[in-house]
């Protein structure tokens, strides 16, 4: 039996979500670029298992990767409209390498604020929206150009009792600040490898997802970081 139907997509987002990942991009194919597609798991917060996502070979896709993937159902759930479900009995394929103008191609259309700027947490800025808020934006995905990046590596949390070293990212888009996670398991790694301390990239191109609600908040996250070469 062949799956419902696939999804082929330009890989934007492979990012940690609670015990698995995130992984979204846009449709692609016909020399054009798409909707935003999110496949997820049957899993309670949907997250995707190294198992669920992998080709056959054996690799995880990456950013970049043109990725065929099988799917049963459309599966939107709150603000987060883009979901697919996946179908797990098949492995995923990877078509071939998108180039930078596909990704420029890609690019969201950002005219004001990235979604909703009217909340900021202890430690970031502009970096969450309400609960209630975000399940009337009607998406939660937006691919951005910045010029002004920089990535900041400190230890968060100390003041309560539990600090760590984190990754952020710093931006300015239409005008406004912000302060977000970084959840791009490569440039975390890359980041927490090295010492703390505020590290300018400049131009780059951001994945940014709305993660799922905590304490009553959809945060804003960093899913994936491009610098062109």
């Amino acid at each position: 039996m062949a799956p419902n139907y696939t999804k082929t997509i330009i890989c934007l987002a492979n990012s940690r979500k609670i015990t698995g990942r995130c992984v979204a991009g846009k449709e692609i194919g016909g020399g054009k670029v798409g909707q935003w597609i999110r496949p997820i798991s049957g899993r309670p917060t949907g997250e995707l298992s190294e198992e669920d996502r992998r080709f056959e070979n054996g690799q995880d896709p990456k950013l970049f990767d043109v990725v065929r993937i099988p799917m049963i159902e459309a599966r939107p759930h709150g603000f987060q409209t883009e979901n697919h479900l996946i179908d797990d009995g098949y492995y995923w394929a990877k078509e071939r390498q998108a180039n930078w103008d596909e990704l420029q191609a890609a690019l969201d259309k950002v005219s004001g604020a990235l979604w909703d700027n009217s909340s900021s947490s202890y430690n970031g800025t502009h970096d969450r929206v309400e609960e209630g808020a975000a399940n009337q934006l009607g998406s939660s995905l937006r691919l951005i150009e910045v010029n002004d990046l920089k990535v900041v590596v400190a230890i968060e949390g100390a003041e309560f009792g539990n600090g760590k070293r984190r990754v952020r990212g710093r931006f300015s888009l239409n005008g406004a600040q912000y302060y977000l996670s970084v959840t791009d398991p490569v440039v975390e790694r890359q980041y927490l490898a090295g010492k703390d301390g505020k590290f300018a990239v400049g131009h780059a191109i951001l994945c940014v997802s709305l993660g799922e609600p905590y304490q009553g908040f959809a945060y804003k996250l960093i899913a994936g970081v491009f610098v062109k070469p």
